[in-house]
């Protein structure tokens, strides 16, 4: 990393990468998108995220993709990744297990914000700065700062020691509703869209096949989420999610409250990191 004077960096010459571009991680990237630093984006082959509209994740499918003021574009070697820079774009890369670190390129920090609510293969050796989103880390020994994931009065607090509150498996309360809004593939097979995010639903609408078997909206709402047309999918694999507040309330266009709580705890951690090591 540049140091340009006590306690000062040029951001512009440090390479961030963030393991992950669903909603929460794309929070993550706005925020070190804005500030100046190189930010790249590992992905996996065919990402899940279910809330695409506002995931970077969605070029892997697409190419490019636009969340608000960023464009994501897909690189095929890490190379292409300046000239992405170079035009203001966030370059991503497929690289699940994360192999580029530490052997193609030196990051100054690397941010794990798949979500996984487990390690899968973030530690403190990757980066001089590494920072977790959510359980499954343990800070001061698998990275330098855990964050917590969970909504809630400690939303987007550090821990330096210690792990965040451990998953409860339960989806946060929208409208009223909790697990009944979210669902879960009832079998395995290849999902085919019949809506789309940002659709009014009524109750008991079919949303999508699985296969020939129709996926029934379980209420009134807005169409929220839903997984990429065309994959492969397992039983009981997070499919789709139906919000039961008014369409007036719900935006499927921009990037969430928590998912900007997590950006602006992750931009934190990470200069509080850089003006100790500074």
């Amino acid at each position: 990393m540049k140091v340009v004077g006590k306690n000062h960096w040029d951001v512009a010459e440090m390479l961030v990468v963030v393991r992950g571009g669903g909603d929460l991680a794309t929070g993550v990237i706005q925020k070190f998108f804005r500030t100046g630093f190189k930010v790249l984006v590992l992905e996996v082959e065919k990402p899940l995220a279910i809330r695409r509209t506002v995931s970077l994740c969605a070029a892997v499918y697409a190419g490019t993709y636009q969340v608000e003021d960023m464009t994501a574009r897909v690189v095929d070697a890490l190379v292409e990744c300046d000239r992405c820079w170079e035009q203001g774009e966030i370059p991503i890369f497929v690289d699940p297990a994360g192999r580029c670190l530490n052997k193609t390129i030196s990051p100054a920090i690397v941010v794990d914000a798949i979500l996984a609510k487990r390690n899968l293969g973030t530690h403190r050796v990757l980066a001089p700065i590494t920072i977790a989103l959510g359980p499954g880390f343990q800070a001061g020994v698998d990275v330098d700062v855990v964050i917590e994931t969970l909504r809630g009065h400690h939303l987007g607090r550090l821990y330096f020691t210690g792990e965040a509150m451990p998953n409860t498996g339960i989806p946060g309360e929208l409208g009223g509703e909790s697990a009944a809004r979210v669902l879960h593939a009832p079998a395995a097979g290849v999902i085919k869209h019949v809506c789309k995010i940002g659709d009014t639903v009524n109750k008991g609408d079919i949303l999508f096949y699985i296969e020939e078997m129709p996926v029934h909206s379980p209420l009134k709402g807005t169409l929220r989420g839903l997984i990429q047309d065309g994959l492969l999918v397992g039983k009981g694999l997070k499919c789709a999610d139906v919000d039961p507040r008014s369409p007036d309330v719900v935006d499927c266009k921009t990037i969430s409250d928590k998912a900007r709580a997590l950006g602006g705890a992750a931009l934190e951690a990470a200069l509080i990191q850089l003006r100790q090591d500074g």
